[in-house]
């Protein structure tokens, strides 16, 4: 089995299509009767490892995780090049939904982006979301005021290219 070569590594780099990307709402509320909300975009774990697997096969990463500090959880990704394993190490807390699966996941992302993977989403601006009935999300006001949102759409230099999909 090959290891990895440093020059590919430069594929991990790649941006994601729309549909490997998820979004959460960092805020929201109603102004003059109307709902606003700010909308975040992250990477999920399924397409880390997709990717991951892709770009350097399954044999050739690893992850492996231990207790954080405060009751966090810290995520060491390792990656097999030229024989020997590098490892970059982050950490994240226990979620208030599913806190442990939420900590892991939420560790192995940040671990990922050393690597990365997805950094260039943290280029991107907060950007209000478009709120419709048809919306594909839920979200609700601190005033318990459900609705329904769709993302913003990415900008151009956020969206894949043809060497990209050539990666």
């Amino acid at each position: 089995m090959q290891d990895v070569n440093i020059d590919d590594l430069r594929k991990l780099h790649a941006k994601f299509v729309p549909t490997e990307l998820e979004w959460r709402l960092q805020s929201c509320g109603k102004r003059d009767g109307k709902i606003w909300a700010i909308a975040l975009c992250y990477v999920t774990n399924r397409a880390i490892m997709q990717r991951l697997d892709k770009v350097v096969k399954p044999h050739n990463w690893k992850d492996e995780y231990s207790a954080g500090p405060l009751g966090g959880v810290m995520c060491g990704l390792s990656i097999k090049i030229d024989g020997e394993w590098i490892t970059k190490y982050d950490g994240a807390d226990n979620t208030a939904v599913e806190p442990v699966k939420g900590g892991f996941s939420d560790s192995m992302k940040r671990a990922a982006v050393k690597w990365g993977i997805g950094r260039y989403l943290y280029e991107l601006e907060a950007t209000f979301a478009e709120i419709s009935d048809g919306g594909i999300y839920k979200g609700k006001t601190k005033d318990n005021e459900w609705f329904r949102w769709n993302p913003p759409k990415l900008p151009a230099w956020a969206l894949p290219t043809k060497d990209d999909a050539n990666e």
